[in-house]
């Protein structure tokens, strides 16, 4: 997939707008109000998001093309949907809505073919459990999706199981000002293999050194297990950002203690 392209279904990457946090959300106040033309320049100004979220998808073989605008279906439906009262990001609420809508192409163009009954069932659960979370604000057990689909829990696991992929805990999620996000930075990280070497090297004489920004960040990680997205809610900075200074904390304490 040759993600080099300038233009993209006749958008040219190249010129694509840049807006700021401001515009962004006073755009967005236009769309709520029903602005179609506020909703297009919405959509224009997070195609470079479309576009980050893509490159993850470059091993699929798949059009260039044609993923972008799955993509940005994903795109519209998050901005059709997103919930300004919730006190999150648009990025955050759209990059896995996105990623959702690709993977449901690549699942569905997939040359290991899953039986089309194993798909609907799939389907049917996926859908039952979005409606579900809108209803309840919480996600269903497998037991209420099976008695609200009147499909056994097993029949429900192996249809879910058989439409998925494996996913490396090192692929790329999301780029943003050159840090780069990862599906690991998106997991808590309670018995991570780095908590067990510093342990045992005086961690603590280590964190002492770091800013106290930064100390804050390691012991919220790895010591309470929280994962980036939400260290970066709790002391209100971008998630980027909290990758960035947990990468330099853990390198500048690996210095010291082997120094």
């Amino acid at each position: 997939m040759a993600l080099y392209k300038v233009e993209i279904c006749g958008v040219n990457t190249a010129k694509l707008p840049l807006l700021k946090a401001e515009e962004k959300e006073a755009l967005f106040k236009r769309v709520m109000e029903g602005d179609k033309e506020a909703r297009e320049l919405y959509i224009k100004g997070n195609l470079r998001l479309v576009l980050s979220i893509i490159q993850r998808f470059s091993g699929s073989n798949e059009n260039v093309d044609d993923l972008f605008q799955i993509g940005c279906i994903g795109l519209m439906k998050a901005i059709d949907n997103f919930d300004v009262t919730q006190n999150v990001k648009f990025s955050t609420y759209a990059v896995p809505m996105i990623i959702g809508e690709i993977r449901r192409y690549l699942r569905d163009n997939n040359s290991i073919r899953v039986s089309r009954s194993l798909r609907d069932i799939a389907y049917k659960a996926i859908y039952a459990k979005e409606e579900y979370i809108k209803a309840n604000d919480r996600e269903p057990s497998l037991s209420e999706l099976s008695e609200i689909l009147n499909i056994s829990p097993e029949e429900i696991t192996y249809a879910l199981d058989a439409i998925q992929h494996p996913l490396s805990l090192y692929e790329p999620v999301y780029s943003e000002g050159g840090d780069t996000l990862y599906i690991m930075d998106q997991v808590s990280d309670k018995k991570n293999r780095e908590e067990s070497w510093v342990e045992e090297l005086s961690l603590r004489a280590a964190m002492n050194r770091l800013p106290e920004r930064e100390n804050r960040i390691i012991n919220l990680r790895y010591f309470e297990g929280k994962t980036q997205m939400e260290v970066a809610e709790e002391i209100q900075i971008s998630q980027a950002q909290v990758s960035r200074l947990e990468k330099s904390a853990l390198k500048n304490m690996k210095n010291y203690l082997i120094s």
